[in-house]
């Protein structure tokens, strides 16, 4: 763990030890990505150049097959994760509960350029209830064709909560 992590960490109160109790990896920062998307509040979704490229094939097919899949969000530093746990913690919730939903900075798929998280429009954002969505069923029958998949099952091993809208791009397969 880089001396700046180890820092970040203390300064959130998350146990050094947390990596023995539970099995997290500690991801690189992507330093090349490309913009792949904008959100209507302007914010500029970006992408390892392979990942955006089977993005934006799955997003291509997924429409093909009448089902709108967008992005809501994807590459994110570890300041910008620091930021997300400083808020909830400002807003009372304890870090264990914290760390169920957020990944420490550092440890977080979305440091590498690799992870999106899915929404279909009009259709739940960031919640469980996403997987009631066709955009949900299609993704699961066709995500795995664009190197994408489900990093977060239920009852994963990284005691995160299930996150059906959460995907990370592994490799290549038709993208």
């Amino acid at each position: 763990m880089s001396a700046a992590i180890a820092a970040a960490w203390a300064d959130l109160g998350i146990p050094l030890d947390l990596l023995n109790r539970r099995p997290l990896q500690l991801f690189e920062e992507a330093s090349e990505l490309v913009n792949v998307a904008i959100a209507a509040d302007g914010r500029v979704w970006q992408l390892i150049p392979e990942a955006a490229a089977g993005w934006l094939a799955m997003q291509t097919a997924a429409k093909a097959a009448g089902v709108d899949i967008q992005i809501t969000s994807a590459y994110r530093a570890s300041s910008r994760q620091c930021e997300l746990i400083k808020r909830k913690l400002s807003a009372g919730q304890d870090i264990e509960q914290i760390l169920q939903v957020l990944a420490p900075p550092g440890c977080s798929e979305h440091h590498t350029g690799r992870a999106i998280d899915i929404y279909q429009p009009g259709g739940p954002v960031v919640e469980e209830a996403f997987e009631n969505t066709s955009a949900f069923s299609w993704l699961t029958i066709n995500a795995g064709d664009f190197g994408f998949t489900l990093s977060f099952p239920r009852g994963n091993q990284y005691g995160y909560l299930y996150e059906p809208w959460h995907w990370c791009w592994q490799s290549s397969q038709t993208a």
